[in-house]
């Protein structure tokens, strides 16, 4: 696909997201991935349609909607590139890999964070209800909630449109918002 056939199909808003589909590596990444448990779209470009959607039917100020479109945009797009070997390289997921490409546009360290960490809260879901790991998932999440910082209701927002698209078990992000007291729930319009 080339880069006029996803600049029309992704919008970019801004200088940035215009910026990204300039890499090959990332128009690569957008490409990948065929229908999954999950991501029944497929590839990756037809997610960040779907996650944007989920962005603009919330209530949000200029900013917070713009750096939810970058997290969007760079989340999930280097998939294409992450070790699944066992045991996992963690250093090796597609989040580190979409922090390190985010790194070449922005000093912004909380969406970096953000962008590398944007599965946590997933993963320690299963810690908690799968694995009845309480103790690794109450340690993951004070260390999410800490390395989020002032980011921490971002990091929510983002969460719920990323887990708001596909086929994608909501039971996570109910768990979220059931148990996080210091988010504001926000709803779609």
């Amino acid at each position: 696909m080339t880069q006029e056939e996803l600049t029309h199909l992704l919008q970019p808003e801004t200088p940035l997201e215009l910026a990204f589909l300039e890499d090959e590596r990332f128009r690569t990444g957008l490409v990948w991935g065929t229908p999954r448990y999950g991501h029944p779209e497929g590839a990756i470009w037809r997610h960040i349609i779907e996650v944007n959607a989920n962005i603009d039917r919330m209530r949000l100020d200029v900013e917070s909607r713009k750096k939810l479109r970058l997290v969007t945009w760079v989340h999930d797009t280097f998939k294409f590139c992450e070790d699944k070997s066992t045991p996992r390289d963690w250093s090796k997921h597609h989040g580190v890999y979409a922090r390190n490409f985010l790194a070449n546009y922005t000093d912004d360290a909380l969406l970096l964070e953000l962008v590398k960490l944007h599965d946590e809260a997933y993963y320690i879901w299963r810690l908690t209800h799968l694995y009845q790991n309480l103790s690794e998932a109450d340690r993951r999440l004070n260390m999410l909630r800490q390395q989020m910082g002032d980011y921490w209701q971002l990091y929510y927002l983002f969460f719920k449109c990323d887990t708001c698209t596909g086929d994608k078990n909501p039971a996570p992000l109910d768990w979220f918002e059931e148990n996080m007291d210091d988010i504001v729930i926000k709803d779609f319009s």
